[in-house]
């Protein structure tokens, strides 16, 4: 009984004892408050050579260490005065006693909540500058696990006028996260056009405080079922994957894009599109570099270079490519540019072209231009209607008007075009049957399919060779009058109509004048 009696007052004794312990770490620690709040910001602005503003600090001891607070934020010093180089809304991590009491403090979870991250533009330095090594004067900081969901990276762009590049990170983890050190991280990104998220892991740093756009980064990414309709005038679903290299400002990228039915406004046609990549992003210009890119349309490969640029007070980017083709498959890229199931020629096509998209907010078509040469082997058209005049025009030209064999010839073309507002103009279309070749210049609308063309109609036969019957008699005293230097005749032409209906004539003014 009596043991009982001293047990139950020593448990008494010691319960006391420690809720008088508990109540006075309590009152010592809320008027250690400030002071803790002030390491804190000591610490953060010599770990990130930066002026610190922190607004709340709160702190729990046990039964594990727990602090939280609010309006965290990091001064830009290369821009003083403009957005801040970092800011959190609120904050909170845990971490233990044994954690904080090693020489590398470890923290076991923090959570950033409404974190955005504004990197500043490129600074110009000597190139062979020597760096500063840094000396903290502080305990080496590890943080465990980083959860920041939400987050917005502000990327600046060294031209002033441009608003800056912004990616919305709609999950954010970071792992082995220490000063002076890489961490590993795993993000998703929501990409405004084409609209679509981006899962991507990688490594990430170690941040350099001085110069914050030449942070390192690498890793690899996967962009699925991103909508290209959402970008005006073409359309398709797109899945890209891909590795990423370099510095926060400047990144090399390889990958892949896959779009199994990639379409073009004017047409409503599609094509299975693949690329291969190599780009080179720079943040803080917009600018990227295509070096090259390697697509297949269809079954026609087609080589790009150039890049994506953002011009001085033009909202927007601009697309600029050098784009080549070697005897691609002609059916392959009508059926994207021509309305119809079914391409209205068919052959092997060569094309060299200067490609520009302008910004803006109308479809792709009327801001395409196209600036280059073609040239179009063994060309059938696929209207039989077509492909029987241009057999009668080889007949007529060989002087054998009705007597060949009823076998479809085959065409070849060459010229030069250039494409503007969706009417396509050639300076120089030359087209050649056997027994005969047209030059030709004009214009064909993509949206009308509406045909406007003049030149002139060589035959190897003389006109009154090139038809039969009374006509032929009658043309006899003609021949000297339409013959030229090198042909037997020469005609004057046009070719109006459209491309499902169109209509070749002479041009009769023009042989008024011949005959006079």
């Amino acid at each position: 009984m009596l043991r009982s009696t001293k047990l139950r007052k020593l448990l008494i004794a010691s319960g006391i004892a420690v809720l008088l312990i508990g109540v006075i770490l309590s009152i010592l620690f809320s008027r250690l408050s400030p002071l803790n709040r002030r390491w804190a910001v000591n610490a953060l602005s010599r770990y990130y050579h930066s002026k610190v503003t922190l607004q709340s600090f709160h702190v729990t001891l046990f039964p594990r260490i727990e602090v939280s607070g609010g309006g965290l934020v990091l001064a830009n010093k290369v821009r003083p005065g403009g957005a801040p180089l970092a800011s959190v809304r609120r904050f909170s991590l845990q971490a233990t006693w044994l954690g904080l009491l090693r020489r590398s403090r470890q923290v076991r979870h923090v959570r950033l909540e409404g974190l955005i991250i504004n990197v500043p533009p490129r600074q110009k330095h000597r190139q062979n500058e020597p760096r500063k090594k840094q000396k903290h004067h502080l305990p080496p900081l590890y943080l465990e696990d980083v959860e920041a969901n939400g987050a917005v990276l502000n990327i600046s762009s060294n031209n002033p006028r441009h608003p800056p590049r912004v990616f919305v990170i709609s999950k954010l983890r970071l792992r082995s996260v220490g000063v002076g050190k890489a961490m590993s991280f795993q993000a998703t990104l929501t990409n405004p056009k084409p609209i679509g998220q981006i899962q991507t892991s990688g490594e990430f740093g170690p941040w350099n405080p001085d110069h914050p756009n030449e942070t390192p980064v690498f890793g690899k990414y996967v962009f699925r079922d991103a909508d290209l309709s959402t970008i005006r005038g073409i359309a398709g679903m797109l899945s890209s994957e891909g590795e990423f290299k370099g510095k926060l400002d400047r990144i090399e990228v390889d990958g892949t894009t896959d779009t199994p039915e990639f379409a073009l406004g004017a047409s409503g046609n599609s094509e299975p599109l693949k690329t291969r990549f190599h780009a080179i992003v720079d943040a803080t210009t917009g600018q990227t570099l295509l070096q090259p890119v390697r697509a297949r349309l269809g079954n026609s490969l087609i080589i790009a270079r150039g890049g994506v640029y953002r011009q001085a007070h033009v909202q927007g980017t601009t697309v600029l490519l050098n784009v080549t083709t070697d005897r691609a498959n002609l059916a392959d890229v009508l059926r994207l540019a021509v309305k119809g199931s079914e391409p209205p020629m068919t052959g092997a096509v060569s094309v060299r072209t200067r490609f520009e998209v302008a910004p803006g907010s109308e479809n792709i078509e009327k801001r395409l231009k196209l600036d280059g040469t073609l040239t179009i082997q063994d060309a059938k058209f696929t209207d039989s209607s077509v492909q029987k005049k241009v057999t009668h025009l080889s007949e007529s030209g060989q002087g054998k008007p009705g007597k060949g064999d009823g076998e479809q010839v085959i065409s070849n073309f060459r010229g030069h075009f250039a494409l503007s507002a969706s009417v396509m103009s050639f300076s120089s279309v030359w087209f050649h049957v056997p027994g005969a070749s047209v030059h030709l210049h004009g214009t064909y609308g993509l949206e009308s399919e509406n045909l406007n063309f003049l030149g002139e109609l060589e035959l190897q036969a003389t006109l009154s060779h090139a038809t039969t019957g009374i006509k032929s008699l009658l043309l006899r005293p003609l021949n000297p009058l339409f013959k030229g230097r090198h042909a037997g005749t020469v005609l004057p032409i046009k070719i109006s109509g459209n491309r499902q209906h169109p209509r070749f004539g002479l041009q009769y003014g023009k042989l008024w004048k011949r005959s006079r």
